[in-house]
């Protein structure tokens, strides 16, 4: 047998259940949304700076 290779372990499901499935994707969902959110209030915000500075000069 191949070292890299493990045997299943004994006692555990194999595969994930379809509830646990969706829940590891609405949090993937969740997290990206965040994210997205997070970039553009950033890119919101830089952008109104130089309008801003812009019409200071």
């Amino acid at each position: 047998m191949h070292p890299n290779h493990r045997p299943p372990r004994a006692g555990r499901k194999q595969r994930t259940t379809l509830r646990q499935w969706i829940a590891r994707c609405q949090r993937i969902a969740l997290a990206q949304v965040l994210r997205g959110a997070c970039y553009g209030i950033g890119t919101g915000a830089i952008g109104l700076a130089f309008i801003w500075l812009e019409r200071l000069m």
